[in-house]
């Protein structure tokens, strides 16, 4: 499980740095980047 949101936060904050250097898409692009956050952080919590 630990991995599969590993590889979520890296496929949203990839389609975050598209999104943002390559479209001007609003607020979506930056929801992509908090929900990978949120991702790392869950997989941090429940690691310790």
């Amino acid at each position: 499980m630990r991995s599969l949101l590993y590889i979520i936060a890296v496929i949203l904050i990839i389609g975050w740095a598209i999104g943002f250097f390559a479209y001007s898409a609003g607020s979506i692009i930056h929801l992509l980047l908090v929900i990978a956050i949120i991702a790392l952080i869950l997989g941090v919590i429940r690691r310790a």
